[in-house]
């Protein structure tokens, strides 16, 4: 679907087709961004659409964007069907060039024969209709997908069936499409950010109350938007003056804002998601922490008074209801690490030892005096049973000490160290040079490949989503391979092409797109996290699972058993 160079050049000044407005105008605005690397191009893109497009349909790009799109009105296996009848080819062969092409709205997009007329429908008018849509009989569903196929083109049809699925996906960042707004409008990136955060409906919500008109009853329950950190490439040592930095340990939980403004309470998570239901041990937080606070902090697992796993707190994460047992068998605290808002104001220009000392100040109010050991165990935490904890900043006269600290942090339950420099602001977003996520390295186990599946996107010819198994021996007393994880991450294009022609001549059964292989290779699997799991056959989750290398030195009865895997589970 890439454009040639002319075309890229073209789209930079610009992005809609003769000025298109509507579906037309947003379909060419995502092939351009479909069909580019360039920042500039894209931001130039944005920027274009933005001037030219009506409003609503600007309020709708935005949230589509950012992730705000409307629920899925059909499920992906009605639409193979009807897009197969439709293309007037069985279904067997549109699922073969489905897993061939590896993406169901390219797919459908490619087999649909072609129509030139474009509609004349506005991005709007086909969002509204696709939230009507949910509701009607599936024979209603059917005709309106069949009969809007046929109205678009074949970029049109591609963007049309991409907003069906849900699955909108391309490389736009939410820094990216902010900096595009700032360009059209003329408005402060900053504030941009601030204004796009937050619970917002594009159904309701006009394009002058979302972006140009600023009204301080918008802002109640706003949080800022989050300041990442980038991961530490080079050595720590290269960061200078161990005495500049702040140090401090990387909880591994939901990082969170929590808002106390007018006698209200909001919490919402860095994915932009308001979850204050969801919480509702912070409830205790009003009428003990004054209004006009923000704080910055880390929702983590807290059972039997220690800091649990994040495999506990995945108990709590998308459910509807958080029953009476939940609260008990997995109650959570905000580990608290900085304070963004203090006493109605924005304090983030401020240095971060100055913000510190605020919130210090802060929990000084409602927790008990420091204690003499800080660890897991025994936090600081309030008293008047807050759910609050005080993330502890430590301070190293060697980047040698900072070491060892990191080398302590599974034992804290941590996932490493945060290395933050005492005079740096909160800035937006995720930028380079004041603060950096120093990780422990990952665990890892040698296992065997014993599935495997094709990728996606270029890689969509290829066999590179593989399951791994390890060793047990069962009741017969006989050893078997148990499957323990996924990954489709840490080889190379080389390595996978090797891969995927082994396993094309090695192959035992298939399983629709999946196919069992004979056991042969070990390869070397790094994660961040363990756990027990009902869940899991091997009766064992692993956290972020990737390939680390492809061990050609090994047989596959070298390779580790679920024992070895077992043991790595902290006590």
């Amino acid at each position: 679907m890439s454009d040639n160079r002319t075309r890229d050049q073209e789209n930079e000044i610009h992005p809609m087709r003769n000025g298109e407005p509507g579906m037309n105008g947003f379909a060419q605005l995502i092939k351009t961004l479909d069909s580019t690397n360039k920042t500039t191009i894209k931001v130039n893109a944005l920027a274009n659409y933005f001037k030219e497009a009506t409003d609503k349909d600007k309020v709708w790009t935005i949230a589509i964007l950012s992730h705000r799109r409307p629920p899925r009105p059909v499920n992906t296996t009605l639409l193979r069907e009807w897009a197969s009848e439709l293309a007037n080819i069985p279904l067997w062969l549109f699922e073969e060039s489905y897993h061939i092409v590896g993406d169901l709205a390219e797919t459908i997009a490619l087999v649909i024969p072609p129509h030139k007329e474009p509609t004349e429908k506005s991005l709007t008018q086909f969002l509204e209709e696709m939230i009507r849509l949910k509701k009607q009989p599936e024979a209603d569903k059917k005709a309106y997908l069949k009969d809007n196929w046929k109205q678009l083109d074949y970029y049109g049809r591609f963007v049309f069936t991409k907003l069906i699925t849900g699955g909108f996906r391309i490389g736009v960042s939410q820094k990216l499409m902010t900096k595009a707004l700032a360009k059209a409008t003329g408005i402060d990136e900053d504030v941009l950010a601030y204004k796009l955060m937050g619970k917002w409906d594009p159904s309701t919500i006009t394009f002058q109350d979302l972006v140009l008109e600023e009204k301080e009853s918008d802002f109640l329950s706003k949080p800022y938007p989050f300041y990442l950190a980038y991961a530490l490439e080079d050595t720590v040592t290269g960061l200078g003056d161990v005495h500049e930095w702040s140090v401090e340990h990387k909880w591994d939980g939901i990082r969170a804002q929590v808002i106390l403004r007018n006698n209200e309470l909001f919490v919402w998570s860095r994915g932009e998601e308001l979850v204050t239901d969801k919480y509702p041990e912070f409830e205790k937080f009003l009428g003990k922490i004054p209004n006009g606070t923000v704080l910055d902090g880390e929702i983590l697992p807290y059972p039997q008074g220690q800091i649990g796993t994040f495999n506990e707190l995945q108990k709590r994460i998308g459910r509807k209801t958080i029953s009476k047992n939940l609260l008990e068998t997995v109650p959570v605290v905000l580990k608290a690490y900085d304070l963004l808002e203090w006493q109605g104001k924005d304090i983030r220009t401020q240095p971060f030892l100055e913000r510190r000392k605020l919130l210090e100040a802060l929990f000084d109010q409602v927790a008990s005096p420091p204690l003499s050991h800080q660890n897991q165990m025994a936090p600081k935490q309030s008293t008047n049973d807050l759910p609050l904890q005080l993330s502890e900043t430590m301070a190293f006269d060697s980047w040698e000490a900072v070491a060892k600290e990191r080398d302590l942090s599974r034992d804290k339950h941590s996932e490493g160290l945060m290395l933050k420099r005492k005079d740096s602001p909160y800035l937006v977003g995720r930028k380079k040079g004041d603060w950096w996520k120093w990780k422990v390295d990952p665990l890892t186990i040698d296992a065997v490949l014993t599935y495997a599946m094709r990728g996606h996107g270029r890689r969509s010819n290829l066999f590179t989503d593989y399951t791994f198994a390890l060793w047990e021996v069962n009741e017969a007393g006989e050893k078997e391979l148990v499957t323990f994880a996924k990954a489709y991450s840490g080889l190379t294009d080389a390595e996978f092409r090797k891969v995927d022609a082994w396993i094309k001549k090695n192959t035992l059964e298939r399983f629709g797109p999946v196919r069992s292989v004979t056991p042969h290779h070990v390869f070397e699997i790094a994660f961040e996290g363990i756990a027990l799991s009902k869940r899991h056959k091997s009766g064992v989750a692993t956290r972020f699972p990737r390939i680390l290398r492809w061990r050609k030195d090994k047989k596959i009865e070298e390779a580790n058993s679920l024992e070895d895997l077992k043991a790595l589970i902290p006590s």
